[in-house]
């Protein structure tokens, strides 16, 4: 069986067990009993699966968990019988040698992780905090127990030898986690255990003491954590490190260490200050503090403790710095160092002056073998694991140093000491080991640099190098070439004139170098030449001259060459990739602003015209979105060729990046050219592109584009030549697509008017510049206002109030319109509710509000309406919202959730300016509207166009036969009013009835008017 399997099984028996005990009260004496034994029977069966190296310890944790429930057991039984337990009693007898056991497995763990050795800083490190639970444990616990006058001698000891217990038991596991370093392991099971253990121990301490002790209750959850995180710390195979050697820790004092050290030291000091405080009158009538002289030796205690704690801190400092300095003056001796026989001498004074004075040590160190294979280590190894040929000098452990050296060799070093130098040392012999590695590396180049300085060795190197290298005669003839010449040239070029090998077009620059280093220059360097392979391919070489004609050995002209040929393409690749678009092969930004810049001089220089165009595809994010990127990226390549195609061989194309292309227009004498190559280009683009998609079927994609022209007349600096082709792009997008706009000088007013107009809305939005304006509606029979449309209107700080038409554009491209949208429904509604406070018998029943296209469509308008709805106390009937025909039309799912949504509130729905757009009757039935607006257009000519008054007559009335309200814009003499009330109409606005007015003056209009027969139609 695995651990995973057995922890699995311990952790659902232990939870079976739990919910039995307390669900089932009479059973507490077996469900308890099955408990506790089940986590001593666990800790064996660990034992067993994971074979740890000391089992003793075990063996006594498990015996120490059988005794603690062979009291539980007892105390139970007599209970379970009817009787009263004794106390002290049998029971008690257990629960006291759990203790003892416990302590004694605990601290034959601590010694077999340290290997025996005493570890001076994690036992001061566990003492502190030991001291000051001590402390609380005597203050509120211990001392209760000997001041009580109801409890005898033998009650009191028993009483005080389970907090002691405890005491001692955390004391172990505090010294665990000191000496444990960050191999924790299963040391946080088994401090969650003691937790658990001491919580409950305390608890029942404190019921003992009041006579309140009673089965199954939340105390007992202590002991089940203790029973449960025991077991499972057995059946983890990490309990196996609880009882292995680990390195010793860093006898440092980390930050959090340095934290739990000073809170367990203001333990007393807190502990004085809290009786003080909480019994101050008690006390001083007692004569102060009963605790005090043991606070007071605690606190003197845990003094000491942490004074010989800084003690070790700075004896650990000052051996630090004495191992740097020995460490500096081995590394000089070892550098110093000429042979291995210098070195051996060298490491036995290093050795010598990093080891303490008053300690034995064994040291041996052989020089490097052959043929032995180890990795570079430093190790502390039992004097057992030693290889053969090396002797311990009979201490328990050494330190086995191995350096990997070149050529298949192997340096090795042994050190054995006491384990406290060898485990203080560690670190200075890790460093030593590298030193040595690095002298013996050094002095064995050293040697083999010696070797190859004879004739043998050089020749050698010559003829394996990869380069060529020529030896010419005074003529220029080849005296002599290595090997790697006939791969270079695919033949052997002995004897013949270094000119043959080289290229036509760079034989003017060899006779030119040859002329130079012949006429005393010196040495030149990375010459680039062109060479001619026997077969007449080509090869790009680079190659340095040295003039050793008056050296005997050499006496002629040695000339070193190296195939460039991969790394010239790869740097013209480079260079491509660098100033080219990687999907089109158009110049990208770079290449065309440079080359803009270059003919921006030219073209001023002659006085010439110089275009550039940028050209956007429309719609190409729509591609994307729907066939995909890799349908856009076919449509761009289509693109990108037609463009080359149409330009003219002088001109250059270029992507500047997404959809977005560039031309820069060769020069020319007008400005003519730029604009014909921009007609052309539009012309060629508004053909569709056929491209296929990943399943092969084929798809027609439109490539209509807007180009934007510019030229150096209007442009002083090239950058600015291209600002103002993205400003005349800008323009064409806006005037419809599909074509091209050249740049004028008062566009770039305009623009800046329009990002101007941007910033003062949004500041205008945060200001709160926007007021309101209500218009009437009416019934057209008795003219009875009952409904009014709300108007915004912007109070400028300049410019005064503004209309609508003034920002309602540059709003919406901004996405201003969404935060203008929002206040005018809120403050609408607003409004309309303060005048249904004020008169609740006004005539007024609604109150219209324009939404956006944009507005409609962000993410939460419903919930936007509702919370506006919310704020402002109005009741949804009240509200009736206009939507333009477009919006209904575009996105007619999603419109058509979102309208439902409105009108599941109660909110009623408008569509404005009927008949303006692309009318559908269709959608009229299909969608959730309630009322029609006519728009004025219709409304102009009805009294003196047949047609126009059929086309109103018609709507009217398939608006009844629908069940939609008509509201009728734009009236302004009578005689229409007459005819829209005899075609039917019920509603209409218009300056007939009122122009829009402030808030103020709509009440005094809202009164009902004599009473007057009105048909019975779809009402607003």
């Amino acid at each position: 069986m695995s651990t995973r399997v057995a922890r699995a099984c311990f952790g659902a028996w232990t939870l079976v067990l739990t919910i039995v005990y307390y669900a089932v009260p009479d059973a507490h004496l077996y469900s308890w009993a099955a408990l506790g034994y089940s986590c001593a029977i666990a800790v064996l069966v660990g034992v067993r699966l994971n074979r740890p190296r000391r089992k003793l310890p075990w063996y006594l944790i498990s015996i120490a968990i059988a005794c603690f429930t062979t009291g539980d057991s007892a105390y139970n039984l007599i209970i379970a019988l009817g009787g009263t337990p004794d106390f002290p009693g049998v029971a008690d007898f257990f629960y006291l040698a759990f203790y003892p056991l416990l302590t004694a497995g605990l601290l034959m763990m601590i010694r077999a992780r340290n290997s025996g050795d005493a570890n001076r800083s994690a036992l001061l490190d566990a003492l502190v905090p030991t001291v000051g639970l001590g402390l609380l444990a005597w203050v509120y616990w211990i001392a209760p127990f000997t001041r009580s006058e109801h409890l005898s001698l033998m009650e009191k000891l028993v009483s005080i030898g389970y907090p002691l217990g405890d005491v001692l038991v955390l004391a172990m596991i505090l010294r665990m986690f000191t000496g444990s370093g960050k191999r924790l392991d299963s040391v946080v099971t088994f401090g969650v255990a003691m937790v658990g253990l001491l919580i409950s121990d305390v608890f029942y301490g404190q019921s003992q003491l009041n006579s309140a002790w009673a089965l199954g209750g939340p105390v007992d959850m202590g002991w089940i954590v203790f029973y449960s995180a025991m077991g499972y710390a057995a059946l983890r195979p990490a309990m196996t490190s609880l009882t292995s050697p680990i390195e010793r820790p860093n006898p440092g004092m980390g930050s959090h260490r340095l934290f739990w050290l000073s809170t367990a030291a203001l333990i007393a000091p807190g502990v004085l200050a809290l009786e003080y405080m909480e019994g101050r009158e008690a006390e001083i009538a007692r004569g102060g503090v009963v605790d005090a002289p043991v606070i007071a030796g605690a606190a003197a205690l845990m003094f000491l403790l942490v004074l010989a704690r800084v003690a070790d801190l700075a004896q650990s400092q000052r051996q630090a710095g004495s191992r740097e300095r020995a460490l500096r003056e081995a590394g000089s001796l070892l550098f110093a160092a000429a042979t291995e026989e210098d070195v051996t001498r060298a490491v036995k004074k290093a050795v010598a002056r990093l080891m303490p004075a008053d300690q034995p040590y064994h040291l041996q160190f052989l020089p490097p073998v052959e043929g032995l294979d180890a990795e570079t280590a430093v190790r502390r190894i039992p004097a057992a694991e030693l290889p053969d040929g090396f002797e311990s000098g009979g201490f328990k452990h050494v330190v086995h140093a191995t350096q990997r050296l070149s050529g298949h060799r192997t340096g090795r070093l042994v050190i054995g000491a006491s384990d406290p130098v060898l485990h203080l040392l560690l670190p200075a012999f890790e460093t030593l080991s590298s030193q040595i590695a690095v002298v013996l590396e050094r002095i064995e180049l050293t040697a083999e640099v010696s070797r190859r300085e004879g004739e043998t060795w050089f020749r050698t190197l010559i003829q394996s190098a990869a380069d060529v290298i020529l030896i010419l005669d005074a003529n220029g003839t080849i005296r002599y070439a290595t090997p790697s010449a006939e791969t270079l040239f695919a033949e052997d070029p002995t004897g013949s004139p270094l000119a043959r090998l080289i290229a036509d077009g760079s034989q003017e620059a060899l006779r030119e170098i040859l002329f130079r280093i012949r006429s005393g220059v010196g040495d030149l360097d990375d010459i680039q030449l062109t060479g001619v392979r026997a077969d007449g391919r080509t090869v790009e070489i680079e190659c340095d001259l040295r003039d050793l004609r008056n050296d005997p050995s050499v006496a002629g002209l040695v000339v070193t060459l190296r195939d460039v040929t991969e790394r010239r393409g790869l740097e013209k690749d480079l260079t491509h990739q660098a100033f080219h678009d990687a999907l089109t092969g158009l110049a990208n930004r770079v290449l065309l602003k440079d080359r803009l810049e270059q003919a921006f001089c030219v073209a001023e220089r002659d006085g010439a015209t110089l275009g550039v165009l940028f050209v956007d595809l429309d719609d190409f994010k729509e591609v994307n979105d729907t066939l995909g990127h890799a349908i856009g990226d076919q449509l761009l390549l289509a693109v990108a060729q037609r463009i080359s195609e149409n330009i003219g061989k002088g001109s250059t194309a270029a992507r500047m990046g997404g959809d977005e292309f560039a031309v820069l227009v060769e020069q020319s004498d007008s400005v003519d050219a730029a604009e014909a190559v921009a007609a052309v280009l539009v012309e060629a683009l508004s053909v569709p592109v056929e491209v296929t998609d990943g399943n092969g079927n084929k798809h027609m994609i439109s490539a209509k584009c807007s180009v934007g022209v510019a030229t150096n007349r209007d442009a002083e600096t090239a950058t600015e030549l291209l600002r103002h082709a993205d400003l005349a792009l800008y323009l064409a997008k806006g005037n419809g697509k599909g074509g091209w706009q050249r740049y004028q000088s008062d566009l770039h007013t305009a623009m800046m008017q329009r990002l101007e107009m941007r910033t003062a809305l949004h500041e205008a939005i945060e200001e709160e510049q926007f007021v309101l304006q209500f218009q009437p509606i009416v019934e057209l029979v008795d003219q009875r206002i009952t409904g009014v449309e709300a108007l915004v209107r912007w109070e400028h700080p300049a410019k005064g109030l503004l209309g609508p038409y003034h920002f309602v554009e540059a709003a919406e491209e901004s996405g201003a319109i969404v935060g203008i949208g929002s206040w005018v429904l809120r403050e609408a509604l607003r409004q309309f509710t303060q005048w249904k406070s004020e008169n609740p018998e006004t005539t007024l029943r609604y109150v219209s509000v324009n939404v956006s296209a944009r507005q409609f469509r962000t993410a939460d308008f419903a919930e936007q309406v509702r919370a506006a709805l919310a704020e402002t106390g109005a009741r949804p009937q009240w509200l009736l919202l206009e939507i333009t025909e477009s919006l209904v039309l575009r996105d007619a799912d999603q419109v058509l959730a979102d309208l439902k949504a409105l009108r599941a509130m109660g909110v009623r729905i408008a569509i404005d300016d009927f008949g303006t757009g692309y009318s559908s009757l269709s959608y009229l039935r299909q969608m959730p509207v309630d009322v029609l607006k006519l728009d004025k257009s219709f409304i102009d000519d009805i009294l003196h166009s047949r047609q126009q008054h059929a086309l109103v007559d018609a709507i009217v009335t398939l608006s009844h036969n629908l069940d939609l309200a008509v509201v009728a814009e734009g009236i302004e003499e009578a005689g229409q009013r007459a005819a829209l009330d005899a075609m039917g109409c019920q509603y209409g606005q218009g300056y007939h009835f009122a122009r829009p007015l402030w808030p103020g003056d709509i009440p005094a209009l809202a009164v009902k008017p004599e009473p007057y027969p009105v048909r019975q139609q779809a009402s607003v």
